[in-house]
């Protein structure tokens, strides 16, 4: 076999090398879907806009938690168990655990599941527990979704629009840069919902 065959025989034979995540990049959706890559909220809000429309009305938003509910549903039991938190936790999403380092990028987005969506929920998914008995039913993810719909429609117009979602972004990540910043010195601050207090256990989001 010719020199140049033999080289090209080889180097078909290796393995592909895998792309690393780049965490840093991650965007996460207000039930907790990871979307990675440069513009990840486009990429949920478009795939949640079923009809296409430019908007997200509650029932796509509902439709769009109740399909993710489902991924991680395994076992279709009716019930997200700890087992399945556990895996959402350190597979699907192991950006949202706290302390969780991204390697080669330093910005705000890489430091927790709080600073990675549009509402500051640590742990979006364990958040959907109400009655704290560590797991999450399929009623427990609706009536979620259904609060966090509403702290996102900020207009209380029933839509809530790519422009809109892209403003909190920003304020959520502002906040994550100056998490400790005192409001209170500053009377020309527009409070963002990062700045809203995390809910309680038993509060449902």
């Amino acid at each position: 076999m010719p020199v140049p065959l033999i080289v090209l025989a080889l180097a078909a034979a290796q393995p592909a090398a895998t792309a690393p995540i780049v965490h840093g990049r991650t965007f996460i959706s207000p039930m907790g879907q990871p979307f990675r890559g440069a513009d990840g909220l486009s990429a949920w809000f478009n795939g949640a806009d079923r009809n296409r429309d430019g908007s997200i009305t509650f029932e796509e938003f509902q439709q769009d938690a109740e399909q993710f509910y489902q991924t991680l549903d395994s076992n279709r039991d009716g019930e997200i168990d700890p087992d399945e938190i556990n895996h959402y936790e350190t597979v699907v999403a192991p950006e949202i655990r706290t302390g969780f380092a991204s390697t080669g990028n330093t910005d705000d987005e890489a430091k927790g599941g709080g600073r990675l969506g549009l509402l500051t929920i640590p742990e979006p998914v364990t958040a959907a527990d109400s009655n704290l008995d560590r797991g999450v039913s399929l009623q427990e993810f609706r009536t979620a979704a259904e609060k966090r719909f509403q702290l996102l429609d900020r207009d209380g117009n029933g839509l809530l629009t790519l422009p809109e979602l892209q403003s909190q972004r920003s304020a959520v990540r502002a906040n994550a840069r100056h998490p400790k910043r005192d409001s209170t010195n500053d009377d020309n601050q527009t409070p963002g919902i990062a700045e809203q207090q995390r809910p309680s256990p038993d509060s449902g989001y």
